[in-house]
C-alpha cells in the first residue's frame, strides 16, 4: 500500500531503502482502519523526523504531493460550473466573488521545487530549478494531475480554498498573481463548481 501511495518518494530513495523505511513507519503508525486506500497519510510528518532522510529536506513535501494525488483520486465527484455561467460573469465585478472548488482540488505549497521534482521523476521532465513552487492538483476526469504554480499563485489559490473572495485572495499574495492564468487553469481543470 505504501509503495503504491508514494511512488515519487520511492523512486527518490530507491526500492530497498523505501522498503526498510516503510517497515519503520508501519511499526510507528499501524493501520487504524481496514480500508487501506488512504493509509499512510502520516508519512509526510514521519519523514520530517526520520533521521536517515534529514538531508533530503524536500522529501516530506514530495510525500505531501503523492498523498494529495491519492486523496484527489478518491475524492467525491462534482459537477463543474456550466460554461454559460462563466459567460454571464464576463464584465462583472469579480473581486467580490467566492469560488466553490471541487472536492478533488488539492494544493501543496513548498519552499522546494515540489512540482519540478515530481515531473522529473514521473514524466522524465528536466531537472528542477531550485526555487519554491506550489503544486495544484486537479481532477478534470478520472485521474488527478498536478500543475505548477508560483508561490504567489499558490497563496491566491489557498485563499480560494479558505473561502475568501477573489479580492481577499489576491490581497494575501505577497507578489503579483497571474489571475487570468490561474482562473483559466481552474476552469479547464473543471475545478470550479459554484460562484457566490
Amino acid at each position: 500500500v505504501l509503495e503504491a501511495a508514494f511512488p515519487t518518494v520511492r523512486k527518490l530513495v530507491g526500492d530497498d531503502f523505501f522498503a526498510a523505511m516503510a517497515g519503520v513507519f508501519l511499526r510507528a503508525n499501524p493501520p487504524r482502519s481496514r480500508i487501506m486506500m488512504l493509509y499512510g497519510d502520516a508519512m509526510p510528518g514521519f519523514l520530517e523526523t526520520f533521521p536517515p532522510v534529514a538531508h533530503l529536506g524536500y522529501l516530506p513535501d514530495v510525500a505531501r504531493l503523492d498523498q494529495a494525488m491519492r486523496e484527489s483520486y478518491h475524492a467525491a465527484d462534482s459537477t463543474p460550473l456550466p460554461e454559460a455561467e462563466f459567460q454571464r460573469l464576463v464584465g462583472a465585478d469579480i473581486i467580490g466573488l467566492r469560488l466553490k472548488l471541487a472536492p478533488s482540488t488539492r494544493l501543496i505549497r513548498s519552499r522546494w521545487p515540489v512540482h519540478g521534482i515530481w515531473a522529473a521523476n514521473t514524466e522524465a521532465g528536466p531537472a528542477p530549478a531550485s526555487v519554491p513552487e506550489a503544486a495544484l492538483v486537479l481532477r478534470p476526469a478520472f485521474d488527478p494531475r498536478p500543475h505548477r504554480l508560483s508561490p504567489a499563485d499558490g497563496s491566491f489559490v489557498q485563499g480560494l480554498l479558505d473561502n475568501r473572495t477573489l479580492g481577499e485572495s489576491l490581497d494575501q499574495a505577497e507578489d503579483p498573481v497571474d489571475l487570468p492564468g490561474v482562473l483559466s487553469l481552474l476552469i479547464s481543470g473543471r475545478a470550479i463548481t459554484g460562484v457566490t
